[in-house]
């Protein structure tokens, strides 16, 4: 149906930056939602932000005034800013796409992930 491609993970040092873009394999209509979770070793899949398609954000606290999301809705693209990254932001990041509607109909997808690794 729809794959998620997510780029731009990596090793940076804290206090370093990262964008990760995730975008989707086909064309997409419309998305409810969109957003972008992390899973640490050892502990569970948690949501890190997310945007509507009213471009309502929603942030855990964690990453308040550190991290931007956004979305470009034209390529079907959702975008996760991450400034002053700590060692405890270390993670897989996974994007989501909530209630994506295409010719396939409509469906939830997430991406396959991509390491970020922060190092103090």
């Amino acid at each position: 149906q729809v794959q998620l491609v997510e780029s731009g993970g990596g090793l940076v040092q804290a206090g370093g930056s990262l964008r990760l873009s995730c975008v989707a394999s086909r064309r997409i209509f419309s998305i409810n939602a969109m957003g972008w979770y992390r899973q640490a070793p050892g502990k569970q899949r948690e949501l890190v932000a997310s945007i509507t398609s009213g471009d309502s954000t929603n942030y855990a606290d964690s990453v308040k005034g550190r991290f931007t999301i956004s979305r470009d809705n034209a390529k079907n693209t959702v975008f996760l800013q991450m400034n002053s990254l700590k060692p405890e932001d270390t993670a897989i990041y996974y994007c989501n796409f909530e209630g994506a509607r295409g010719l396939y109909g409509i469906g939830n997808f997430w991406g396959q992930g991509t390491q970020v690794t922060v190092s103090s």
